[in-house]
């Protein structure tokens, strides 16, 4: 396929955890990890997402891995960037040569300053126009909610960094709540249990994979367990261990717990017009978060309103940010 000289459009949902890219007319064409493997010395790029993943925990002193996004924010503008940039290359060869607007997904609790950094890391990596939309609005159009409507909405969208809840009405935010409790805590709490309950000190991706395959909200029945490799704290030699899922389960309980108050603390401040829609519609989870075995179970127990995993939970936000790109003007009033 040659390459061709014109521009498109692209909708990016930057997470702390993954970044999926939505190109115009094409949908979805890449969802990579958000990290990158950098030379200490020259600070180049060495790999991006997947690649710059399997490095992860195994570099040696002249390669470092960083995430450049952290609680749904950049932390590391210059690498932030390499990302973007590095993921925008990938998809360019044959389609495209520029990109004449970029819509980018922000948490919606995010300052004027965070704002600026994620306009400037899009215009840095080549969008001529950079729009904003806050990632709950985004989860709600993409799992097919008509936000336009004097009707209220509840989206709790358990990311990698944060988990952001929101009210929405007649295309807009009524209340949200945003807090640092994500897919990435929910790794490091699962990290912390083993080496102070178990003596023994597990990686991250282990961590996640532990999460992924047995972590869960509720008893299970029957319950699971697997093996995993991790470094014996007391020896200092590397072993495997068998985790069962009632251990993830102890550890998980403080997260899930935190979840689920905020979730409490957004429905307090709700209007009750817009409560007793929620009363009726339910609470749409979206998120990798939301794949969290019975989290949708806990929650419906503590407020005692419907609970609902929306379909394709992971692809949410960047369907939605897909949806608005393709029709930019008519979601103008969702836009920053």
């Amino acid at each position: 396929m040659g390459f061709y000289n014109f521009t498109t459009d692209v909708a990016i949902d930057l997470g702390t955890a993954n970044t999926l890219i939505y190109v115009r007319g094409r949908g979805i064409v890449l969802n990579q990890p958000s990290i990158v493997a950098i030379n200490r010395n020259t600070r180049k790029p060495i790999a991006i997402g997947h690649e710059a993943l399997l490095m992860h925990e195994r570099t040696h002193r002249d390669i470092e891995t960083i995430r450049p996004l952290r609680a749904g924010v950049i932390a590391d503008f210059e690498v932030a960037e390499q990302l973007i940039r590095g993921l925008i290359k990938r998809i360019q060869h044959g389609w495209f040569s520029s990109i004449r607007q970029m819509v980018v997904c922000i948490p919606s609790g995010i300052t004027a300053v965070e704002k600026r950094a994620v306009r400037d890391s899009a215009e840095h990596a080549g969008a001529k126009k950079v729009h904003l939309i806050a990632e709950p609005m985004a989860a709600a159009i993409g799992i097919g909610l008509d936000v336009d409507e004097p009707v209220g909405n509840m989206i709790v969208d358990i990311g990698g960094g944060t988990t952001e809840i929101a009210v929405i009405a007649l295309s807009g935010i009524v209340i949200d709540e945003s807090i640092r409790d994500g897919g990435d805590e929910i790794d490091s709490v699962i990290l912390e249990y083993f080496k102070k309950y178990h003596n023994l000190h597990i990686g991250h991706r282990t961590a996640e994979r532990i999460k992924r395959e047995i972590g869960s909200a509720v008893v299970l029945d029957p319950e699971m367990e697997i093996s995993i490799r991790g470094r014996d704290l007391v020896s200092g030699i590397p072993k495997i261990n068998t985790i069962t899922s009632d251990q993830v389960r102890n550890a998980l309980g403080e997260v899930v717990d935190r979840i689920t108050s905020a979730v409490i603390r957004c429905l307090e401040r709700t209007p009750p017009e817009l409560g007793a829609d929620i009363l009726e519609r339910g609470i749409m989870l979206t998120g990798g978060g939301a794949l969290l075995k019975g989290i949708d179970e806990v929650i419906r127990s503590r407020v005692e309103i419907p609970v609902y995993v929306a379909d394709g939970p992971l692809t949410a936000v960047v369907r939605g940010t897909g949806k608005v790109l393709e029709d930019v003007s008519a979601y103008s009033n969702v836009l920053y």
